[in-house]
């Protein structure tokens, strides 16, 4: 029998609001605060950075503030930016490609949230997000469950991104599209 985490990583229906999962989401509280309030000015800062997002490489950098669920469905490769006010819902993995750069305030959803309220009340369940390698995510952007980024995109400021977006291209609006190919 899989725990209610085993079945969220899986993509599959699972309970977010029994013991087990607030257990989860109880524990990362007080490391998000010692990121976001306690340790910046400090060396022990990227020790924090690491201690909350262990599968990810060692040079990940967080801007505080910041804020996810869990932490540890975060892997970031060599070299991931990511500026202030970002929040990643990482119910589901969320990789992210290495020189990754992210705008200020840039969201990543995972979890999915089922449209008849009898299954609302009932469960959830969460879609991986994978951006590519060397990309650019603007300021405000959405990304949502499921979506995959290829490598060397931009993505455009308050781009809502809801479908995979195709590598080495420019996606802007809402819903975000592809408006132009780069690195021709």
């Amino acid at each position: 029998m899989k725990t209610e985490k085993e079945k969220m990583i899986a993509g599959e229906r699972y309970w977010a609001h029994g013991e087990e999962m607030i257990n989860c989401r109880t524990k990362v509280k007080p490391i998000l605060h010692k990121l976001n309030v306690t340790e910046y000015y400090t060396d022990k800062f990227q020790d924090v950075i690491n201690e909350l997002c262990p599968n990810s490489a060692k040079d990940l950098h967080l801007e505080p503030p910041f804020y996810c669920d869990y932490g540890d469905l975060i892997y970031a490769e060599e070299n991931v930016f990511i500026n202030f006010g970002a929040v990643i819902l990482d119910g589901g993995t969320v990789k992210i490609g290495a020189n990754t750069l992210m705008a200020p305030g840039v969201h990543i959803y995972t979890a999915r949230h089922p449209l008849d309220i009898a299954d609302r009340r009932e469960w959830e369940d969460s879609k991986h997000v994978v951006i590519g390698k060397d990309c650019w995510i603007g300021g405000r952007a959405t990304i949502l469950p499921g979506v995959t980024i290829g490598d060397r995109c931009v993505i455009g400021a308050a781009s809502v991104v809801t479908k995979s977006i195709p590598a080495d291209t420019l996606a802007v609006g809402n819903p975000a599209r592809v408006v132009k190919k780069l690195n021709q």
